[in-house]
């Protein structure tokens, strides 16, 4: 297992190394440092005298022995050299990334049998849409076609005319579509269609989002018509514990997700509320967008408001969020500034949360970064009434011990149980005290989220350690989170 993790390291660096020199070699020498520090290669020394490809292989070969670093890289440069570009190379590193995502499996049939579903749908409601759904999908055109493509247009600007190229036949898969989807000239099935993007053999997480670009607003606003085509393709997904599970909105249109049947919560986190050992004292500064402000304590509260990716929210989204609001000189300061920060929020009497924290951090070392960031003391409901005035409709159990969002729609809940929540004052068993948490309980997972008990008495020394690695072990094995 080891070595086969190797093996994928190894592969992503050697094509990310040829993707960085066939990118940037063609650059100015001038240009170079800049250039690699946008994608945030390791610093070298810029010896005047070796040649363009020399200095950036010096900067790319920092990156060998450091998968985590590799990773990231690799994520820089996919951002700064799109595939709707026409950058080749840009879709064999997003492949080896998502492949490692942890993304729900989608067998070869269940794509097929999806394919064949769709026939008699409409693929597209709006043609421009789909053009530019498909663009950051898949490599539809090179990168030299794209370059004509530009061309072509800027002399159609001037002299108001389409140049001859243009109007010449093309093997690009662009063109193709062009004639045979969004056409009408030898139409292809949908089954061709799917065939020609390579769509049956991709990752999963690019089928994924295959399926919900053509279900969006963008390529389908028309909400009936998203609401058909979602319907159809769960027909085919649900005996199979998957669906396309509408998850939020844009433009007033609903969007949607593809996740396994009854993990996900509906909707998408727009207000991180955390870190807070009191309850905050909030009030909405935009009550219209949705934006909160702290009236008091606010150096005790961390509200973390950027969306959250399709890859849930991770801790080196967390820590570079952190280095920007607190102005961090650098990652090393970022990242042990955050822990302490995250650590004291956590409540003196209860050494075992302080132990769960801990020790996840030390278990996972330098892969942190690529996991789920662990969120202590996260505010679930809020209400700015204390439970003595709001009565019995108060809402139970308003902080959350530790939350992960694995995914947008993926929300893991983990609960360190201390004696008070089972018993009363004097130690004696208290119903009602228990009762109230599993009704709670019952409404987090009827919400969407995972729930995960821990007693107290549990977490104590290296037993206790050796109980929260096996865990997480375990978690991030069923969430399919790879380092």
């Amino acid at each position: 297992m080891l070595r086969g993790k190797q093996v994928k390291v190894e592969r992503l660096f050697e094509c990310l190394k040829n993707a960085a020199v066939s990118q940037l070699q063609p650059q100015r020498r001038v240009d170079l440092p800049s250039l690699c520090n946008e994608i945030d290669l390791p610093y070298a020394s810029d010896n005047q005298r070796n040649s363009k490809r020399e200095y950036i292989l010096s900067r790319i070969e920092h990156l060998r022995d450091d998968p985590v670093k590799t990773r990231q890289v690799a994520e820089k440069f996919v951002e700064y050299y799109p595939l709707w570009k026409g950058y080749e190379e840009t879709f064999t590193i997003e492949e080896m990334l998502w492949t490692d995502s942890g993304y729900p499996t989608i067998s070869k049939r269940l794509r097929r049998e999806i394919a064949e579903s769709i026939e008699e749908e409409k693929l597209f409601v709006d043609s421009d849409g789909f053009r530019d759904a498909m663009g950051r999908l898949w490599v539809l055109q090179s990168q030299m076609e794209n370059s004509y493509e530009v061309i072509d247009e800027v002399v159609g600007e001037i002299f108001g005319k389409i140049p001859f190229r243009q109007n010449s036949s093309s093997n690009s898969l662009k063109q193709q579509i062009e004639k045979h989807v969004i056409g009408n000239s030898g139409r292809w099935s949908t089954k061709d269609f799917f065939q020609r993007l390579s769509a049956f053999d991709c990752s999963d997480k690019r089928f994924g989002k295959f399926i919900e670009a053509l279900a969006g607003p963008d390529v389908r606003p028309d909400e009936s018509s998203q609401r058909s085509f979602a319907e159809i393709v769960n027909s085919v997904l649900s005996p199979q514990g998957l669906e396309l599970a509408e998850t939020g909105e844009a433009d007033g249109y609903p969007t949607f997700t593809l996740q396994a049947i009854g993990t996900g919560a509906v909707g998408k986190p727009k207000n991180l509320i955390f870190a807070s050992p009191v309850k905050p004292d909030l009030r909405f500064r935009d009550a219209v967008n949705n934006d909160i402000e702290i009236v008091t304590h606010a150096d005790k509260v961390l509200v973390y408001e950027n969306p959250i990716p399709d890859t849930g929210l991770r801790w080196r989204d967390l820590q570079a969020w952190w280095k920007e609001h607190n102005q961090c000189r650098n990652d090393k300061e970022a990242k042990t500034t955050l822990y302490r920060r995250l650590l004291e929020s956590l409540p003196q009497e209860s050494p075992p949360q302080k132990l769960l924290f801990d020790t996840f951090f030390r278990h996972f070392g330098q892969d942190v970064p690529n996991i789920p960031a662990l969120l202590p003391e996260v505010w679930l409901h809020y209400d700015p009434k204390p439970i003595e005035q709001r009565g019995r409709s108060a809402l139970f159990r308003q902080r959350m011990d530790f939350l992960l969002l694995i995914s947008p729609g993926t929300r893991v809940v983990i609960e360190v149980d201390g004696s008070h929540h089972y018993s009363d004052k004097t130690g004696r068993a208290d119903t009602k005290a228990y009762a109230k948490m599993v009704s709670a309980d019952r409404d987090l997972r009827l919400c969407g989220y995972d729930v995960y008990r821990f007693g107290g008495s549990e977490l104590q020394g290296e037993e206790g350690a050796r109980l929260v690695r096996r865990f997480f072990d375990d978690l991030f094995t069923k969430h399919k989170i790879r380092m």
